[in-house]
């Protein structure tokens, strides 16, 4: 394991590893033990008890966190040109699409979030092997894939996140900078918390949320109280 500097040390000193904080409480801890010298980003890490091999335990969904998550989103428009205003007006950074496809298939991939439109995913099939490792491939179930390319660009810049359990039972998402408020993380955090919770399978037997742990960059982790938040 890696030598940890003073700052670190204090930082783990200040969390105990026995202890399970709500969410305001672990809010305002990770503020606390966050010691790099950058914006760090705050993130959770959620394990579900459910088997996400089986299709009828898959959990997946979209959440608008109420204070955004201090990122600026890059927002490709894959449109049609009688969509390519309304996409730039909205505040898209890209807009077109021969030309970014053309892009796309040579490598590039400068982008947090790719919108387009039904007609249009035909076109981008070919390029699963690209978008797909790298979470960019549209999908009508995260609302990327729209004719309201305006409504899906404006969301997704005000602080629209996608989130899915991977194949070991645990959603990670970053909810926030740490120089956000603490009130602010912790509202970011419920807010994705109870979308998760109404998403909860009617096949998956027994606990549904098992542990939350939430964490800065390079910061030691702090234990959610799950019963604070169920």
């Amino acid at each position: 394991m890696a030598r940890l500097t003073k700052k670190q040390k204090v930082a783990y000193a200040k969390v105990d590893a026995n202890q399970s904080y709500d969410l305001n409480a672990a809010s305002a801890l990770i503020k606390e033990i966050t010691t790099v010298k950058f914006d760090a980003s705050v993130d959770l890490a959620i394990r579900l008890g459910v088997d996400p091999r089986k299709a009828n335990q898959m959990v997946r969904g979209v959440v608008t966190l109420p204070h955004g998550t201090g990122k600026d989103v890059k927002v490709l428009a894959l449109v049609t040109p009688d969509k390519e205003a309304e996409a730039k007006e909205a505040g898209a950074d890209f807009v077109g699409l021969d030309e970014y496809l053309q892009k796309i298939k040579g490598g590039w991939t400068d982008v947090d979030v790719i919108i387009t439109m039904p007609s249009v995913m035909g076109k981008l099939g070919p390029l699963g092997r690209v978008l797909g490792p790298r979470g960019l491939m549209p999908n009508p179930k995260t609302g990327t894939v729209t004719m309201d390319v305006a409504k899906a660009v404006k969301e997704v810049k005000a602080g629209k996140i996608d989130f899915k359990v991977d194949k070991t039972g645990i959603i990670h998402a970053a909810i926030g900078k740490a120089s956000f408020g603490a009130d602010k993380i912790a509202d970011n955090a419920n807010e994705l918390l109870q979308t998760i919770i109404k998403l909860k399978p009617t096949a998956s037997k027994g606990t549904y949320i098992k542990s939350v742990f939430m964490s800065s960059t390079m910061s030691p982790s702090v234990a959610v109280d799950v019963k604070s938040v169920s």
